[in-house]
Order: C-alpha cells, then sequence, then structure tokens
C-alpha cells in the first residue's frame, strides 16, 4: 500500500483514539449515582487572593456511601473551600469540621437519572458524528488520492476497508464506555 495512504490510515487510527479518550473525558463529567472525587477535584475556589482548584488546597476521598472528604492542609482556605463547592452549584450540601470539609452527594431521583442517561446519549452521538466525520475526510483524501494516479482502485478499495473496521471498532469501544455510563447511573 502507498505511503501517504499509510499514514493518512496511522493519523485516522491516532484521531479515533483521542476522539475516545475525549468521550471518556466528557462523560466523567456526567454526574454518576456514586461519587467520584473528579466532582470536586477541579472545583474553582477563590484562595489566597487568586483561583485555585480543590485538588491545590488539600487531599480528596471517598467516604461511602455518598460523602467526599477533602482535608484541607491550611485552616485558613476552609471556608474559600466551602464556599467554592457552594458556588460550584453542583448540588451538593457542604459542612466543615476543623481542617476537613465534607460534601455529599444526594441520591438521584428516577426522573434526574433518565435526564442524565440521556444526556450522555447525546454526548456519545456527537463523538460518533465527528467519527463519521472524520472517516468520510479520509475516504475522501483517499479519493483525491486515485484520481491522481497516485494509488490504485484495489489500494483504495482497502484503504475504504481499514479505514472502517478501525470507525466499526471505535463505534463498539464507544457504546461500551456509554453502556458502563449508563450502569454508573442506574446504580
Amino acid at each position: 500500500m502507498n505511503q501517504q495512504l499509510e499514514k493518512n490510515l496511522k493519523e485516522l487510527e491516532s484521531s479515533l483514539k483521542s476522539l475516545t479518550e475525549t468521550l471518556k473525558n466528557e462523560l466523567r463529567n456526567v454526574r454518576g449515582n456514586r461519587p467520584s472525587v473528579e466532582l470536586l477535584e477541579n472545583v474553582s475556589v477563590n484562595c489566597y487572593g487568586q483561583a485555585m482548584s480543590v485538588k491545590q488546597l488539600g487531599s480528596l476521598s471517598l467516604r461511602p456511601p455518598r460523602d467526599i472528604e477533602i482535608q484541607i492542609w491550611d485552616k485558613n482556605a476552609v471556608q474559600a473551600v466551602v464556599k467554592g463547592i457552594e458556588d460550584a452549584k453542583i448540588g451538593m450540601g457542604v459542612s466543615s469540621d476543623g481542617n476537613i470539609v465534607r460534601a455529599s452527594l444526594p441520591t438521584l431521583t428516577d426522573e434526574r437519572r433518565k435526564e442524565l442517561s440521556k444526556l450522555a446519549g447525546k454526548i456519545t452521538e456527537a463523538s460518533k458524528i465527528r467519527l463519521r466525520s472524520q472517516r468520510d475526510e479520509f475516504i475522501k483524501r483517499a479519493k483525491a488520492s486515485e484520481e491522481k494516479g497516485e494509488i490504485t482502485e484495489d489500494e483504495l478499495f482497502q484503504a475504504k476497508e481499514k479505514a472502517q473496521k478501525l470507525v466499526d471498532e471505535t463505534n463498539r469501544n464507544m457504546e461500551s464506555i456509554l453502556d458502563e455510563k449508563i450502569k454508573e447511573i442506574e446504580q
């Protein structure tokens, strides 16, 4: 197979892996029914005259079933962390005791679970649209190469098949990521 075509296939594969990682990160921001330190670690807190994240001010840990505990390193930052979490409007109850801040995650209602599942589905569908767009772009470049006489019709056909296999595999990965997220929301 043509070197340029191989290079384009490698770029497509890399791009599809990147899309899958982006989807994982986007779905991480959709709240599940269980708490996760990721919900709070990047919450912005106005402390010491500058914006800082919660993870810069203390260590986070889970306290089952629904609490996240933050051990604040500087007692002077406790109230700023509490205010930052409240201002983030995540819907968590926040309390402090000495250097420890506790954030409690309320249980999800059935209606809210359905909304979050739909949201996760929409995010996944948007990723699949980007996926198909990248496949179409690859095929368009490959056809242009064939029209210029740089590759044969057989090489074009093989490239299309390989690209479709990559897309199918990525689609399956995205579906399994969505399924895992929906299970997390339903628990």
